[in-house]
């Protein structure tokens, strides 16, 4: 179980002693990785430089509403400061207005930024129709990007790692390399079993520690 989670820090008041614990737990639990905000990711690779914790870190976050151009240069900066993987949030004002090619672009544009370093795409499945879902799933297998993502966490009165999503993203990727990252709401180890089940292969939360210890 430890290797399928993605400790998260994402909120904007985070303390860099909060950071520190995240951390601490992420390499005392010896989980896959962190996910953290760009602005901290040259202190993490510093802190972690020893361990073999994975450094993820968010693009165009939480709204997807940045220009191309600002993601192909915040995601190239967070890998020279030694980010591992990068998790990029869609436009979902795209995906309302039906502009597939304008998301291919995106995701594209990110990829070839990149090179061979993990990209995760959030969709954002809270404000998607099982449709929109299926058609994003499609995209992000073309555009060659490396996992497809539920959610930010950050939709307000948001739900955000569902089964039934899972399932469906699953469905529609399984003939592909495109692997499944659950995010948003995972907080107990029923959800993280059910989510696994259906198809992910990385959960993101901020409740590793609590998963980890009902595992034990």
């Amino acid at each position: 179980m430890n290797k399928y989670i993605e400790h998260t820090l994402l909120k904007q008041n985070a303390t860099k002693k909060e950071l520190i614990q995240l951390f601490d737990e992420a390499k005392e639990h010896h989980f896959l990785g962190v996910c953290i905000n760009p602005c901290n990711v040259a202190f993490a690779s510093e802190y972690l430089k020893d361990s073999d914790v994975k450094i993820v870190t968010v693009i165009g976050f939480p709204l997807g509403a940045s220009l191309t151009e600002t993601k192909v240069f915040e995601a190239q900066k967070a890998i020279e400061q030694g980010a591992d993987e990068i998790d990029m949030v869609l436009s979902v004002q795209a995906v309302k207005d039906n502009d597939y090619n304008y998301i291919l672009n995106d995701i594209k544009a990110v990829k070839n930024a990149i090179g061979t370093k993990n990209l995760k795409v959030i969709i954002e499945t809270d404000l998607l129709t099982p449709e929109e879902i299926i058609n994003c799933c499609k995209v992000i297998k073309e555009a060659g990007a490396d996992f497809a993502k539920t959610s930010t966490g950050f939709v307000k009165n948001g739900v955000g790692a569902k089964v039934e999503d899972i399932k469906l993203m699953n469905k529609t990727l399984k003939d592909s390399n495109v692997q499944i990252k659950a995010s948003g709401g995972i907080k107990t180890r029923e959800q993280a079993l059910k989510l696994i089940e259906a198809g992910a292969t990385r959960l993101g939360t901020s409740s590793g520690v609590n998963l980890i210890n009902k595992f034990l």
